[in-house]
């Protein structure tokens, strides 16, 4: 299966300008992929590339712009390094003899505030070390510091790949499975795929790819069909399914064709369990059952798209919602990596599966949106939530 953006560790490259962060991406990937100059400030803004770091797996890299940039482009140039921090899994923070300045320091603290790891690099040893002092203060704000020169030693990636796996987690080297716990050895899975407008022709989707590996992973089988051949798939089984997982768009018409005795979820709560807090969005959707005229709700896209016909954020969600509850309400819409700093506005943030998004990133939503009050859930779980099948849908995951 290819890997997506959503499904690599991200780590970012921070640091001052010229202290040779674009030198220690180009050291990794053994190639020119960033661009590396005497004069500070050569990278103006986030350099995103991915690549396969083995043992750690697939991996996504932003090179950043330095943290002590100057003038009123340059404070922009900040601000849009400092937004990495919400979707990095780890940090590298690059010194070399400049030494630690105040920056570096505002720049620990907003790490160590996200609990992301931290690996520093003391490079261009090959040149000069910063003082004792400043030494000291980097290990000391640091999970772990290495000590390299990026353009003239031979064992740059080793070093950081083995730096990399003393600070991360087992979850990050293993990755979670998405039905772990839910199904067991030699269970069968139903998997029920629309062939819609919203689905690509000739493929299906990531999330769908992605359940299809891990039921193989987990040594169990996958039939998969759509809506109109269910019965016949059910009927056909000799034994009844383990679970039967749906698109959330047709939940409704599954939920009726599947026997309640046998266990239904959808694709979009599968991935609210792995990317975000399936307990925290459970919550999040009651909101549904307190909305008045005029409240705001904010629905975000992991992707850019082009909205369809019916496209599930943009009017199936919407109309969902206005129809469960009778309220008049106000919707409005973000995409990609955009996510409002104002979101107190809202009564309800409603974020969609993530297949394109990383963990970091939608947990560092949720975040966002305890510390201001703000209820927030997902596609999956707000679509089962206004058909009235939540609990059923839960239900999996009841351990």
């Amino acid at each position: 299966m290819k890997e997506t953006r959503g499904n690599r560790l991200h780590i970012a490259v921070l640091g001052k300008m010229n202290t040779g962060k674009s030198s220690i991406i180009n050291a990794i990937f053994n190639r020119e992929v960033s661009i590396v100059s005497d004069y500070a400030g050569t990278t103006t803004d986030v350099n995103q590339k991915a690549m396969e770091l083995l043992p750690i797996g697939p991996v996504s890299i932003m090179d950043t712009a330095g943290l002590d940039d100057s003038g009123e482009l340059g404070q922009k140039r900040i601000e849009k390094t400092l937004e990495t921090i919400e979707r990095s899994d780890v940090a590298i923070v690059v010194f070399d003899n400049s030494g630690v300045k105040s920056c570096d320091i505002e720049l620990f603290e907003k790490l160590k505030n996200k609990n992301i790891p931290i690996l520093s690099i003391i490079n261009k040893i090959d040149i000069a070390y910063p003082d004792k002092n400043d030494i000291e203060k980097i290990k000391n704000n640091s999970d772990k510091t290495i000590e390299l020169s990026a353009k003239n030693d031979n064992n740059v990636t080793s070093k950081i790949k083995q730096g990399l796996i003393n600070i991360l987690s087992d979850d990050y080297i293993n990755t979670p499975s998405l039905l772990n716990g839910i199904i067991r050895q030699d269970d069968t899975i139903v998997l029920v795929i629309p062939t819609d407008k919203e689905a690509p022709k000739g493929r299906i989707i990531l999330p769908q790819v992605q359940t299809i590996r891990d039921i193989l992973d987990n040594k169990a089988m996958s039939v998969v069909c759509d809506v109109e051949r269910l019965p016949i798939v059910l009927k056909n089984l000799k034994t009844q399914p383990r679970l039967v997982i749906t698109d959330s768009q047709a939940f409704k018409e599954v939920d009726n064709i599947v026997k309640k005795e046998i266990e239904l979820t959808s694709f979009s709560i599968l991935f609210a369990k792995l990317k975000g807090d399936l307990k925290t969005f459970a919550n999040g959707a009651k909101t549904l059952d307190n909305l008045n005229d005029g409240d705001k709700i904010l629905i975000c896209e992991s992707c850019s798209h082009h909205p369809v016909e019916d496209d599930i954020g943009r009017v199936k969600i919407p109309n969902l919602i206005k129809k469960y509850t009778g309220k008049n309400v106000e919707f409005e819409h973000v995409s990609g990596h955009i996510f409002p700093k104002d979101i107190e506005k809202y009564k309800l943030i409603i974020h969609c599966g993530a297949c394109m998004t990383n963990r970091r990133e939608v947990l560092s939503r949720i975040e966002a949106a305890n510390s201001k009050g703000v209820a927030i859930s997902n596609y999956g779980i707000t679509i089962a939530k206004c058909l009235n099948i939540l609990d059923r849908a839960l239900k999996p995951f009841k351990n």
